[in-house]
């Protein structure tokens, strides 16, 4: 399939700035695969269309307050840092990008906090706005990580249209979300609240529990026409064995797998084997999926609405059908659904 082909006009306004009051009680639209029918209903109705030992499968990943601010050294400019991921704790050197990034070079000293209390110096150029950072700090390890936490505020995307909020801290973090690791979440998760993940587990549905570590490339643009040529950015991610049984023992049963998410559909599909069953994995995955594919696990599917030219939309598309996805999202702009990582859930269904 061709980029072009993902193309759709979203008005500004249709992607949400801030999320639902409460999780669970965002719109939900229903697609169902067999009939081509859709609903739209809450997404605490989920529970409607699941029965007892169903598996949803969630990512756990934990998002970190990835967006500081700091000062470069003489002339105090202000430049915005994007930690992406420690290369070396002992050390404290991190991978990072800067903007803007032509001030900052080789040698510069970038300072943060109001008095100055972490200092950092770039050592590397990895990209046009890539940066490697060894940050110069007296104390242990846990004591750096709080310090730099504390300056930290949530990484929600620029397209959400407003600066990050205190409240963004525990809004763009999925309520069992425990492995840090991420610099922005499985949005699809976003939507469970406690008291929905109760109900669920009271009627019988079973959880498992995926790590795959979202990086920034969920919300970067495809820039080839071709998209055979597109090479996603590699991704940390842990399935373990527990995680395994649940989900294999549930296939064998005949029972729903439901994943929670592009990520967790990108992680089952990177570790399916030809009979079905997943495996244990721990390493780095670029799955990219785009239609037509054929899916090896999931039954179901939970996913926000994704921007136009989006790598989500395509694996979306893939799992709903091309045509019936697209032509959803047409209905869920005329309906005012909200879209983004705070907007509206849609759920695929046989």
């Amino acid at each position: 399939m061709k980029l072009s082909q993902f193309k759709y006009k979203l008005p500004e306004e249709k992607i949400a700035q801030y999320p639902a009051p409460h999780r669970d009680e965002c719109r939900m639209m229903v697609l169902h695969r067999k009939t081509g029918e859709i609903e739209h209903r809450m997404f605490k109705d989920i529970l409607d269309y699941f029965d007892e030992h169903d598996v949803f499968v969630f990512n756990d990943t934990k998002v970190f307050p990835a967006r500081l601010y700091g000062n470069k050294e003489k002339t105090n400019a202000r430049i915005e840092v994007f930690l992406l991921r420690e290369l070396n704790q002992e050390l404290r050197l991190w991978d990072v990008l800067v903007d803007p990034a032509r001030k900052i070079r080789i040698g510069n000293k970038l300072y943060f906090g109001e008095d100055d209390s972490i200092v950092a110096e770039v050592i590397d150029n990895t990209t046009s706005r890539g940066r490697t950072l060894r940050f110069l700090y007296d104390g242990d390890h846990d004591e750096f990580k709080k310090s730099l936490y504390a300056l930290g505020e949530a990484p929600i995307p620029r397209f959400i249209g407003r600066e990050s909020e205190p409240e963004d801290l525990e809004n763009f973090q999925c309520i069992f979300a425990k492995n840090e690791g991420a610099v922005t979440a499985p949005t699809a998760g976003l939507h469970f609240s406690r008291q929905l993940m109760k109900r669920l587990e009271i009627k019988g549905i079973e959880f498992a529990y995926i790590t795959l570590h979202c990086g920034l490339g969920n919300f970067r643009n495809t820039d080839v026409e071709d998209l055979t040529k597109h090479k996603m950015d590699s991704e940390q991610m842990f399935v373990e064995a527990e995680c395994c049984r649940i989900v294999n023992q549930a296939k064998d049963n005949g029972h729903k797998i439901v994943a929670v998410g592009t990520t967790v559909q990108r992680a089952l599909e990177a570790c399916v084997g030809p009979d079905h069953h997943i495996k244990e994995f721990e390493g780095w995955t670029n799955k990219f999926i785009f239609p037509p594919y054929e899916f090896g696990v999931a039954d179901a599917m939970v996913v926000n609405f994704h921007l136009p030219y989006s790598t989500v939309l395509m694996l979306t598309a893939a799992f709903g059908d091309y045509d019936f996805v697209m032509n959803a999202y047409h209905a869920a702009l005329e309906a005012d659904y909200k879209f983004g990582p705070y907007g509206d859930a849609l759920l695929i269904i046989d």
